[in-house]
């Protein structure tokens, strides 16, 4: 049990997938210009993961035991893309404001290389299911955490008009990104996965 929570601490803070491995940037730039769109697209991210790496360990338990263990990407990408198509088809049904907001972005979880980089780095680092589920809840936490702090300070700083016209819009989200990171490398000892 002290594993599992050592997992999701790390996932979340020091091992943060956006702060600290840089991933999912584009969503992440592209979604996090105000909190609720923000907040959307990480539930929905969320959800993804989540469910992806899930599905994924039993099949790749499968795979592996009869030595076809090369075939796993390809089936976890046919699993990721199944998952966001079905999400895709219940936010449109359901939320169809959101799923506009969304616009292409939320077709595009199916290539955000979070998604397989969760299931990837559960076979590298040789999860447990439990622990897969535990760093792949994590990490998507972690990835709607840093789109979510993101928007919040881009929405204040929309009404800063005092802003160099260089750095308006996008570059200065790297430079948010950036500041972020450093302050997440502050939870550095403080789990380790």
């Amino acid at each position: 049990m002290d594993r599992i929570i050592e997992i999701l601490i790390a996932t979340i803070t020091n091992h943060n997938i956006a702060l600290a491995y840089i991933l999912g940037m584009c969503p992440l730039i592209a979604i996090s210009t105000n909190v609720k769109n923000a907040k959307g697209m990480g539930v929905a991210v969320i959800f993804v993961v989540t469910l992806t790496a899930i599905i994924n360990y039993p099949i790749y338990m499968l795979l592996k035991s009869t030595g076809t263990s090369y075939l796993a990407l390809l089936i976890f990408i046919i699993t990721i893309a199944a998952t966001v198509q079905i999400l895709e088809i219940v936010v449109d049904k359901y939320f169809p404001k959101l799923y506009n907001a969304f616009g292409i972005f939320l077709p595009l979880i199916t290539v955000n290389c979070i998604v397989l980089a969760v299931s990837l780095f559960f076979v590298n680092r040789e999860y447990t299911f439990t622990e897969t589920a535990a760093f792949s809840f994590g990490s998507s936490i972690g990835w709607a955490l840093a789109i979510i702090l993101v928007a919040g300070i881009r929405e204040k700083m929309a009404k800063n008009q005092d802003l160099p016209k260089g750095l308006a819009g996008r570059g200065i989200v790297f430079i948010i990104l950036g500041i972020l990171s450093l302050a997440f490398i502050g939870f550095t000892g403080l789990a380790n996965i």
